[in-house]
């Protein structure tokens, strides 16, 4: 990811933390819908244009998120190995609690601080506030990936806006 060198901390906040993080919740709330729809046969094996099936995609949404949440608590950014996750709707929905449920108890008492400093991530070095949003960007990215494959499946997918 690049990082503009202009890139600077506001001020004053557009979004406060309580906000940010219900925001990203809300996301993933919506995220996870998308995965429940899916029949359990297709969410980790239908694709389409030699995109990877959503299950994968889902499961890198998760842990990207994962280690942005860890971040936040912690300042540390243990990458992940990128290889391994949930392989049916089960593992990844509860997978994808926990990150919730830790994001819900640990996201509002970040640091503010975090959000200013640079951080090393595996895509490169950026404030923690370029890191949190793009956190929440790779999820809205792969879950339209995620909506194209339920409407080829026949599948409404849940309402965009219904976050």
């Amino acid at each position: 990811m690049t990082v503009p060198a202009d890139v600077s901390a506001a001020t004053a906040p557009v979004l406060s933390l309580p906000d940010f993080i219900a925001h990203w919740q809300g996301h993933r709330a919506l995220t996870r819908r998308v995965i429940e729809a899916y029949p359990e046969g297709q969410l980790f094996s239908f694709s389409l244009g030699g995109m990877r099936p959503f299950g994968v995609q889902a499961t890198e949404i998760h842990l990207v998120d994962a280690m942005t949440v860890t971040a936040m608590r912690t300042g540390e950014w243990p990458e992940p190995d990128w290889t391994t996750g949930p392989t049916d709707k089960a593992g990844l929905l509860a997978a994808w609690d926990a990150v919730s449920a830790e994001l819900a108890e640990h996201g509002p008492h970040t640091d503010p601080a975090f959000f200013t400093r640079m951080h090393a991530l595996p895509w490169g070095e950026m404030p923690g506030w370029v890191a949190a949003i793009y956190a929440v960007d790779n999820g809205l990215h792969h879950r339209a990936q995620g909506y194209v494959y339920l409407r080829a499946l026949g599948i409404e997918p849940p309402a965009f806006y219904d976050r």
